[in-house]
């Protein structure tokens, strides 16, 4: 199968004319931005970013899009701490405007994701970010105040998160290593723009970490599908993954190959579109804990198999699919065609951990710098937070706090050192 062709149409079908996105573009800005004003707040990174800046700048200047402030606002920090949020509601309010072009990767489209609802909120309901973490509180705000955000063009950069097609904001407290979740259809960019000959500019590392979110994001929502979802649910994850496991080496080899870089970018936008149809659970769930040693989409893929065996009863058609996909790309033999029950869940889980070490990608937690004791219990306590309780209850194995103990640390346990064999089913 073409899975390029596949994933356009895929894309297409979900966002329609509300998306912009493929191999050269990025010039299409200008127009965007003008059809909600004459005034945009840009922000982005003014040091390894400065090529692409210039462009979306000269794009605006010939569409008659001026800048907000006349200044570009410096982006957000790796993971979007709390403080750049609360930096750039400060520009919106002063600046007052028409839209926010987030020039860049997850973080600065999370950050100013939230910081649109920051900026129309504070005065009447609470300047305090905490307050907007869970589901539906920006469209709560909406309703009972009658206001509208200031509109998001996100114009993403490298292939990572999906932030630019999503509901979702991840914001971090760096003072605790946490990230929490707002989780709003409210937040989704009003427009996006992905040209997929960007991520050239960007380092490989970032790219991987990509790679593995998007397998992370699909292989999750496929493990938790039910229903009418189940069958896009698996388009969407055969799609990605397969075109993962196939490009993924070849970005390794040739961080300049623009056909990988326009099949990685069209994967992690499958992710995207994944988990606006499905949740996402453990694997993301412990991600978050991990923010201050290792990017989100690696603690991902680090976590996603040992999760996979704990899910192993629940989940054997899914896995019987993307045992197959690796198996087709080399990472597994014949024989898993074969297998039933646990031993097919783990033997899956080798194939994702042989994929991982092909493309110089951890695959253990005992692999990072700065790892310790303290992840494992603040991915413990983490799980028992009420605001996350959710990625507990998309697990196709669902948990609830009670069980956090019992069942997560052996997982996590195994993790650390990629023991399969101590993970716990229930």
């Amino acid at each position: 199968m073409d899975y390029k062709k596949k994933a356009y149409e895929l894309l297409k079908e979900w966002k329609g004319d509300d998306y912009i996105f493929g191999l050269g573009v990025l010039d299409q800005v200008g127009r965007i931005a003008l059809d909600y004003g004459k005034t945009a707040l840009v922000v982005c990174n003014q040091t390894y970013m400065m090529p692409v800046l210039e462009r979306v700048l000269g794009y605006l200047n010939a569409s008659g899009v001026k800048l907000a402030g006349e200044s570009v606002a410096p982006d957000a920090k790796p993971n979007a701490p709390r403080e750049d949020v609360y930096r750039l509601v400060t520009y919106i309010l002063q600046y007052k405007p028409d839209s926010i072009i987030a020039v860049g990767g997850g973080s600065t489209i999370d950050a100013c994701k939230c910081a649109s609802a920051l900026a129309t909120f504070g005065a009447s309901v609470t300047p305090e970010v905490d307050h907007y973490f869970g589901t539906g509180i920006v469209t709560e705000g909406l309703s009972n105040t009658g206001k509208q955000l200031v509109p998001v063009i996100a114009v993403q950069t490298s292939a990572s998160s999906g932030a630019h097609l999503t509901k979702y904001s991840n914001i971090t407290d760096p003072v605790a290593g946490q990230k929490k979740l707002i989780v709003d259809p409210a937040i989704v960019p009003a427009t996006s723009i992905f040209d997929y000959e960007v991520t050239a500019t960007m380092p490989i590392k970032v790219t991987i970490d990509g790679a593995l979110d998007a397998i992370a994001h699909t292989f999750e929502v496929y493990c938790g599908a039910k229903g009418d979802k189940l069958e896009l649910c698996r388009d969407l994850a055969v799609t990605a993954i397969s075109l993962c496991a196939e490009n993924a080496r070849t970005l390794v080899k040739d961080p300049k190959n623009l056909e990988a870089r326009e099949a990685i970018g069209l994967a992690t936008d499958l992710g995207g579109y994944a988990i606006m149809v499905g949740g996402t659970s453990g694997a993301h769930l412990t991600s978050f804990s991990l923010v201050d040693i290792v990017g989100h989409g690696t603690a991902c893929g680090i976590m996603n198999p040992y999760y996979a065996v704990f899910y192993s009863k629940a989940i054997q058609p899914q896995l019987k699919v993307v045992g197959d996909i690796f198996r087709t790309y080399g990472y597994a033999d014949a024989s898993i065609g074969t297998l039933e029950g646990r031993a097919l869940a783990e033997a899956v889980a080798r194939a994702m951990i042989a994929y991982g070490k092909s493309i110089d990608a951890p695959t253990k937690l005992d692999e990072l710098d700065g790892f310790g004791e303290k992840h494992i219990q603040r991915a413990l306590k983490a799980a028992k937070d009420p605001q996350l309780k959710m990625k507990l209850q998309n697990m196709p194995v669902p948990m609830t706090a009670d069980d956090v103990d019992s069942y997560m640390e052996p997982i996590l346990r195994a993790a650390v050192g990629g023991d399969l064999s101590i993970i716990k089913e229930m």
